[in-house]
């Protein structure tokens, strides 16, 4: 049996103590996060990413072997298993190679070669296996198969006799774990993916039409490719297969599985072997490469996915400041909410500047009155339907203020989702759907993690082909994604939605509504330990919750940092040293910057956790996130009509994919900067040169007004493509991060490649 963790160790380059230590925390119900950041002496330092390998391998491994289990009994109570198929069944590293040995002994549906065992032919199989050798004595396979011609059984001729036993040993052969290996390996080499498109369709009208006569290598085809044969496929707009040398599979097949000298055997074998090849092993072996390529392919969409969904999770937040949030519309006008510093629902009105000069001008009355009555530092606009014209309007609305509120136009991919959602329709029952989607909008300018959590991450538009991929491995990442990012930037204990705790370590969705249900009851928390008094959360969550919450001005000023509680005696112990109060936490960090750290290490607490301690008191209650920063839109580009090549825009990057990014440059339709136009050098990753909510200056290269198509391009307008100019490319110099006049704002949220909705 395989040693899993001493196998772990060597697979990852990581010592088999911090495997033992880190599966057991696992199997003790411990978090990632958690073990990444308070575990740090029982794990040597592994890091999140470390740690998910670790687990996921982990798991890989254990279903390994469980099923080699499952299979050695399996061929046990057949009575064929032997002691050398079970050492190689043991021996097996992926579930393929297990799977191919398993082959000739799993239960099988009614076959041909079934078939001809039940007519009593497996004896003639037999012989002319025997006969297959350089030694065997002349012989006359048709005598010998006259023997089993026998009307009771349904073997009217000698020819019936020999094609029933030929289905026998073509079935054997298609079932050899080292041919179908050898096979495998030879499409995955040097297969060639081929496709067209469906007569039905002509030239021109359909989204796939560079896969009309499409033709790339197996080892080298692009996920975003397979995955995109997949759904023309699925569509039934294309067709595609595997093409190969066949002739050259023939040949070979003959070298390894034709040994008689005798012509009439040679050639009931080639019969066979050719028969085997095209009614078995082709087929089947052409499914096979083709799921093995798509779940490479899958990975590599989920990572991409993983990477978008966390760069949009830790967007820049605009902060917790009084907000007008407005979900645009022309002829139901546009949907009005104010929120308070924390993100609470005060007022709604629904407003029509797009309609008359009078409504306009009562338009521009309500909003001065509920900028005037609130304060309000933030205007949220969404970015969809008549998204730029409400821009436009606010922006002359308040150009007369002395210091009007930050505008900022805010993507609302999801939001209608949302609003329908449970969770919407507990939070505001009483409310217009219409009045939830612009709450949504507001809420994800002032923070946009705590609105996001709310949402199914397929839903905000940031991956590539999710709806392709395994279903199950990309809901198991993008919930470890929330989960990362969730513990990375911390919780407002006494603020913090529902969903928003539901991803914090430790808590369930049962603990996360008591959570609620006590501050509800009972006020703000005032400590963490306070937490213990909530139904069903014991020392455990406790425990593993406890560092990722956090107390804005409450009793204990720890409570507001990522120090775990269980290190406040250590903390409390290096201040009474220092003869400081805990509330001088920046000069706590000052000294022991300077000080021996070991002096204060004990049998829990050693020196990276000390270390990072240090760097928590430093900036008590800060966050991890980066400083807001938005773009620019130009006043008189709104819709793809007034696109011109050449123009150079400012914009923001809504999705990254292995092909490119797509850019929002305010016409209601992303662009495209192909990775062969990122950067002034060659690209190999997208992600080397942006990222979901990074300001880019872009230059337009083409339009298809008929597609809906924007190509732009992020190279200097002088540079060759035979000339590359080292260097990535650069954020935009206008972007900013303070609040100056009317800004134009994109919030850092994505959509794919389509026209900017609620859906």
């Amino acid at each position: 049996m395989v040693d899993i963790p001493s196998q772990l160790a060597a697979e990852l380059s990581i010592r088999r103590a911090q495997v033992d230590q880190a599966l057991a925390l696992l199997a003790e119900g411990a978090t990632v996060p958690f073990i990444a950041r308070y575990r740090k002496e029982r794990t040597g330092e592994l890091n999140e990413t470390q740690l998910r390998d670790l687990f996921d391998r982990f798991a890989y491994l254990t279903e390994l072997q469980e099923r080699k289990q499952v299979i050695v009994e399996s061929i046990a109570k057949q009575g064929k298993l032997t002691d050398d198929l079970r050492d190689t069944i043991l021996a097996c590293q992926q579930k393929t190679d297990l799977e191919d040995l398993y082959l000739p002994y799993r239960p099988k549906r009614r076959t041909r070669a079934t078939i001809a065992r039940e007519k009593g032919l497996e004896p003639l199989a037999d012989w002319l296996r025997s006969q297959n050798v350089p030694t065997a004595a002349p012989s006359d396979p048709r005598q010998e198969a006259a023997r089993y011609v026998s009307a009771d059984l349904g073997v009217a001729t000698v020819d019936d006799a020999l094609k029933g036993a030929a289905d026998i040993l073509a079935e054997a052969i298609a079932d050899q774990a080292h041919l179908r290996q050898s096979l495998r390996d030879r499409l995955l080499t040097t297969g060639t993916f081929v496709s067209s498109i469906k007569a039905e369709h002509p030239e021109g009208t359909t989204k796939f039409e560079m896969y009309r006569s499409y033709r790339q290598p197996v080892a080298t085809i692009a996920p975003h490719n397979l995955l995109a044969l997949c759904r023309g496929q699925t569509e039934g707009i294309l067709s595609f297969d595997i093409e190969f040398d066949e002739d050259a599979v023939g040949n070979w097949l003959d070298q390894q599985e034709l040994r008689s000298r005798q012509p009439a055997i040679r050639a009931i074998y080639q019969a066979l072997l050719r028969d085997a090849f095209h009614r078995l092993l082709k087929p089947s072996l052409i499914n096979e490469v083709i799921a093995l390529k798509k779940a490479e392919a899958d990975v590599a969409s989920i990572k991409t996915f993983e990477s978008n969904l966390r760069e949009l999770l830790l967007a820049s937040p605009a902060g917790m400041k009084p907000t007008l949030a407005i979900d645009p519309g022309f002829r139901t006008g546009c949907k009005v909410v104010v929120l308070d510093a924390t993100g609470q629902f005060l007022s709604y009105n629904a407003i029509f500047p797009h309609q008359s000069e009078r409504q306009r001008s009562q338009a521009a009355e309500t909003v001065l009155r509920l900028i005037h009555q609130y304060a309000i530092e933030l205007i949220a606009i969404g970015n969809g339907t008549a998204g730029r014209e409400t821009d436009r309007f606010i922006a002359e609305v308040i150009a007369t203020l002395p210091q009007p509120p930050v505008k900022v136009m805010v993507n609302e991919s999801g939001a209608s989702i949302y609003s329908a959602s449970p969770v919407a329709i507990a939070e505001f029952p009483e409310l217009d759907i219409t009045v939830r989607g612009a709450i949504s909008i507001g809420r994800r300018l002032q923070d946009p993690l705590a609105e996001l959590v709310k949402l199914d991450p397929k839903s905000i538009g940031v991956g590539q082909y999710q709806h392709d991929v395994d279903q199950k491995l990309l809901r198991k990442k993008l919930d470890e994604t929330v989960e990362s990012c969730v513990n990375y930037v911390g919780v407002d204990l006494n603020t913090a939605s529902k969903e928003l705790l539901m991803a914090v370590s430790g808590i369930t969705p049962t603990i996360a509504n008591n959570i609620v249900a006590y501050r509800n009851q009972n006020g703000v928390f005032r400590d963490r330990r306070s937490l213990l008094k909530v139904a069903k959360l014991g020392p455990k969550t406790f425990e593993q919750a406890a560092g990722f919450l956090r107390i804005r001005s409450g009793d204990n000023p720890l409570d507001n940092t990522a120090v775990h509680p269980e290190s406040y005696t250590v903390v409390k112990a290096i201040a009474k040293d220092l003869g400081l109060d805990l509330h001088q936490a920046p000069e706590i960090a000052r000294h022991l910057k300077s000080t021996d750290l070991k002096r204060y290490v004990t049998d829990s607490v050693g020196e990276p956790t000390l270390r990072d301690i240090v760097q928590e008191l430093e900036k008590p209650g800060r966050d991890p996130r980066s400083e807001f920063c938005y773009a620019s839109f130009r006043d008189d580009v709104t819709e793809l009509s007034d696109l011109a090549a050449g123009m150079e825009l400012e914009g923001v990057v809504t999705n990254v994919a292995n092909f490119g990014a797509f850019v929002d440059i305010g016409v209601h339709q992303d662009g495209l900067v192909h990775i062969s136009q990122l950067a002034d050098r060659f690209v190999s990753d997208p992600n080397q040169v942006v990222k979901v909510g990074q300001v880019v200056t872009v230059r337009v290269l083409e339009v298809n007004a008929a597609l809906k198509r924007i190509s732009l391009s992020m190279r200097s307008p002088e540079t060759r493509s035979d000339r590359p100019k080292p260097g990535p490319a650069k954020a935009s110099p206008s972007a900013k991060t303070s609040p100056s006049p009317a800004p134009k704002l994109e919030d850092l949220q994505a959509k794919f490649n389509r026209r900017p909705s609620r859906s």
